[in-house]
């Protein structure tokens, strides 16, 4: 009798790679510092040496102004994913900074949203449009506009968490509940994964009692989930955009850069990263791994 062969051994099983942690940055109300934020945080955390995919979703596409890049209607853009017109890696951009790619916006965005009125599953079309490039950047940031339109609910329904840029004024407090409403009812009806990363403080000044009454408030109402780091005013970050810069090539020693250098390091460490510590290629993606839950308003769900 023949000896019996024996079966090969199966081949060990390749463990899926992890998926980018997508952040939406978002507030209904205009000139809080979501787009300064938007362009800031993602050079930051790319200068550290982690991936970042930075998404233009305003019509006024002011993040890829200021990242350098003109106003081309012609270019593909946010506008061609939501339309299935195009992928996610035909229209991604190289920066000036390395480990930073921007997905730009264009004025046409405009008439997205009407053009998805129609269109089946239109809340959930930019989420569908990342998905083949989830597993290449740690960490997705989203520049919304300040409307809750179409594309604000494209962005919400594709994050996993919430940042939200608010000035240090009195009207924010005031506005504070109806925002918290109106995203925990997005969540509720669209992504019930949906968290909140954080509350960041902007135009901050350390040196008035109106800024830190704020402060006060909003950390009894928002407790370990308002972010330590503020940002300051500081004319350098006013002006980078105009140079189509980011803060921290623009002045890398201004109190502006500084600040969004602090806000990316606390970040990474909220989510279990580490930035790299010497320059050369960018830490291997596994590293989100250790990624601890989120304590917030939502339960922060993977």
């Amino acid at each position: 009798m023949s000896e019996q062969l024996k079966p090969n051994n199966p081949p060990a099983s390749t463990p899926p790679a992890p998926r980018s942690k997508v952040i939406a940055i978002v507030n209904q109300k205009g000139g809080v510092g979501k787009t300064t934020t938007a362009i800031n945080l993602a050079a930051a955390i790319a200068i550290e040496g982690v991936p970042v995919l930075l998404l233009d979703v305003d019509p006024q596409a002011n993040t890829t102004g200021g990242l350098g890049f003109p106003r081309e209607e012609a270019r593909l853009s946010v506008y061609d994913l939501l339309l299935g017109n195009a992928t996610a890696r035909e229209v991604i951009l190289a920066t000036d900074v390395p480990n930073l790619s921007l997905i730009p916006g264009t004025r046409n965005m405009i008439g997205a949203n009407l053009e998805l009125v129609g269109v089946e599953r239109r809340e959930s079309r930019l989420r569908e449009a990342l998905e083949p490039v989830r597993t290449e950047y740690p960490f997705i940031l989203l520049d919304c506009p300040p409307a809750l339109d179409l594309l604000t609910l494209n962005s919400l329904v594709a994050a996993d968490t919430l940042l939200v840029p608010m000035q240090a004024e009195y009207f924010a407090l005031e506005g504070i509940s109806e925002l918290m409403a109106t995203l925990d009812s997005v969540a509720a009806s669209f992504n019930p994964g949906l968290s909140l990363e954080g509350v960041l403080l902007t135009m901050f000044d350390d040196r008035t009692n109106l800024s830190q009454q704020v402060r006060d408030n909003l950390v009894g109402f928002f407790n370990e989930r308002i972010f330590k780091t503020t940002i300051p005013r500081n004319i350098r970050l006013a002006e980078a955009p105009s140079h189509g810069k980011p803060v921290a090539l623009y002045d890398p020693r201004s109190r502006g850069a500084e600040a969004y250098r602090n806000l990316a390091l606390e970040l990474l460490d909220r989510n279990g990263m580490k930035p790299a510590k010497k320059p050369g290629p960018a830490p291997t993606f596994p590293v989100l791994e250790s990624m601890g839950e989120s304590k917030g308003i939502w339960p922060f769900k993977r």
